[in-house]
């Protein structure tokens, strides 16, 4: 359950928490979690500001395709039109103001389902029905507003902010950092859609430490987690990531031989990239798998849950049979990161709640902290 405090300040207490430097740093207090106010803050300051990812352009391959998302509270349709561009709509009705398309499909057309408007995918209105009597009506004046939309090495962006930097521009650091990887020449296998009931920056903060892998994920992956392997850096302004080694039994997380562009120990490196706001990567010369992540109020996320196999592997008979097994292994570890992170929103929302100190381990987390607080104390850029 959300709790508020009217004499609570949630900005302000995030803003003390983060001027301490690394080195004495604590996890942010659970107001930044649990409350409503910050919540409105995050609405207001980040997901109308920032660009949110809606998942990989692949996935719409056909004109027609789309997927649908609520950004802030606006409902945008991502769809391929027919001149082949992927384009972004309002997916409002502009007669009553219903929404129109749910979900991922395909659409000749997009159909409002109650009053049954008609728009072209270029969003240009085609028909209405009984509309003849009103002299006042030209469907000629009609068209669904556009929302801007960018593709970014196979990933889709949309944003409310009409002066947001290029999402190239960035996230140019992340490209150069894991440009032998190829993010284009991935394809995505699967796709899904979930709503955990934990805060969205809990979830976001469990996939930027590897520091809870043995302990959380004991019964899958945790014993093949060596503390002393994994390497975090200080993060940067659009980011932070970690990396760890893949063991090389798990051959379709190393690079295919026919990447010559990774040496050495790149050839079994994972990064793990956490892109501000709410785009998850894990991203290994194999195979990938994300998280885009949207709050539902302080104690529900949304969820975007996809991934696939590099094109390197496209033509070898085991590795899609090998890809399914590690989808397998991923939902097991799903299961292990919903009831941990339940867990701490558990936690979060009790009334001896005190954040403790950071480890080492977690230097995303700590820069993570410093990115929110510049966002809802007034740096938005």
């Amino acid at each position: 359950m959300a709790k508020d405090h009217a004499a609570a300040d949630p900005t302000e207490a995030l803003r003390q928490n983060t001027s301490l430097p690394f080195e004495q740093a604590r996890a942010m207090p659970p107001d930044v979690y649990t409350t409503e106010a910050f919540v409105q803050a995050e609405l207001e300051h980040i997901f109308r500001k920032d660009w949110y990812c809606v998942g990989r352009a692949d996935a719409l391959a056909k004109p027609g395709d789309y997927v649908t998302c609520d950004l802030a509270d606006q409902p945008i349709v991502v769809l391929r039109d027919r001149d082949q561009k992927i384009v972004a709509l309002s997916n409002v009705c502009l007669h009553r103001m219903s929404t129109l398309l749910q979900g991922r499909g395909n659409a000749r057309s997009i159909v409002c389902p109650y009053h049954a408007w008609t728009y072209n995918l270029d969003g240009t209105l085609r028909g209405a029905p009984a509309m003849n009597l009103n002299d006042g009506f030209c469907k000629d004046g009609y068209a669904l507003p556009k929302v801007r939309c960018e593709e970014w090495l196979g990933w889709v962006f949309v944003t409310l902010n009409p002066d947001a930097a290029s999402v190239a521009e960035t996230l140019a650091d992340v490209e150069s950092m894991v440009a032998g990887y190829d993010m284009t020449n991935y394809t995505e296998a699967f796709y899904e859609e979930h709503v955990w009931d934990t805060n969205w920056k809990v979830l976001a903060e469990n996939f930027m430490e590897s520091y809870h892998l043995p302990v959380c994920h004991a019964g899958t992956i945790g014993g093949l987690s060596k503390l002393d392997e994994m390497v975090c850096p200080p993060g940067l302004p659009a980011f932070n990531y970690h990396t760890i080694l893949k063991d090389e039994t798990l051959r379709i997380a190393m690079a295919h031989d026919k990447n010559t562009r990774l040496k050495g120990e790149e050839r079994r490196t994972t990064f793990l990239l956490a892109i501000y706001p709410s785009l998850m990567i894990t991203l290994t010369p194999g195979y990938f798998w994300y998280l885009s992540l949207h709050p539902v109020g302080p104690g529900k996320v949304h969820i975007r849950f996809g991934g696939g196999m590099s094109d390197d592997y496209a033509e070898d008979a085991d590795a899609q049979q090998n890809f399914l097994d590690l989808k397998t292994l991923l939902d097991e570890v799903n299961v292990e990161d919903r009831g941990c992170t339940e867990k701490v929103y558990k936690g979060l929302s009790s009334g001896m709640a005190m954040p403790g100190h950071l480890s080492h381990l977690e230097r995303p987390n700590y820069d993570f902290a410093q990115y929110l607080n510049a966002r809802v104390n007034g740096s938005d850029v």
